[in-house]
């Protein structure tokens, strides 16, 4: 099982929503930007890492949303969602196709991996 953290980074009651690169797993579906959690490494300080390398942005680490279990035909991850604010850094895209910041109400809008959807849908009874 793969251990991932992903960043719902709230500004001005946007959040930001990154698509999935033609080269990567999953190509061109949406996500919640983060990474895998490296051998000893907290999930907040993963979250905190993979932001900056991918988006370069800094943020505060908020309070953790439901983890999501998933597998795929190629592998099964567990997803660590956390409600962020952004802190610090310039937004600029080292890995994805595109990163976006879309109102909470066209979240549903995207085409997202399978293992961000019930993320999306968590949030959206959050924020009804």
């Amino acid at each position: 099982m793969l251990y991932v953290t992903c960043a719902i980074i709230e500004h001005e009651n946007k959040i930001l929503i990154c698509q999935r690169s033609e080269r990567m797993k999953l190509p061109l579906k949406w996500e919640f930007p983060g990474g895998k959690v490296e051998s000893g490494e907290s999930k907040e300080d993963c979250l905190k890492r993979e932001i900056w390398e991918e988006l370069g942005l800094e943020i505060e680490v908020g309070v953790a949303l439901t983890a999501v279990e998933h597998r795929y035909s190629e592998l099964s991850l567990c997803l660590y969602p956390f409600l962020c604010k952004p802190t610090g850094g310039s937004l600029a895209i080292a890995e994805h196709a595109q990163a976006i910041w879309v109102d909470k109400s066209e979240l549903q809008n995207y085409d997202w991996a399978e293992a961000d959807v019930p993320i999306v849908n968590e949030i959206m009874q959050l924020w009804s």
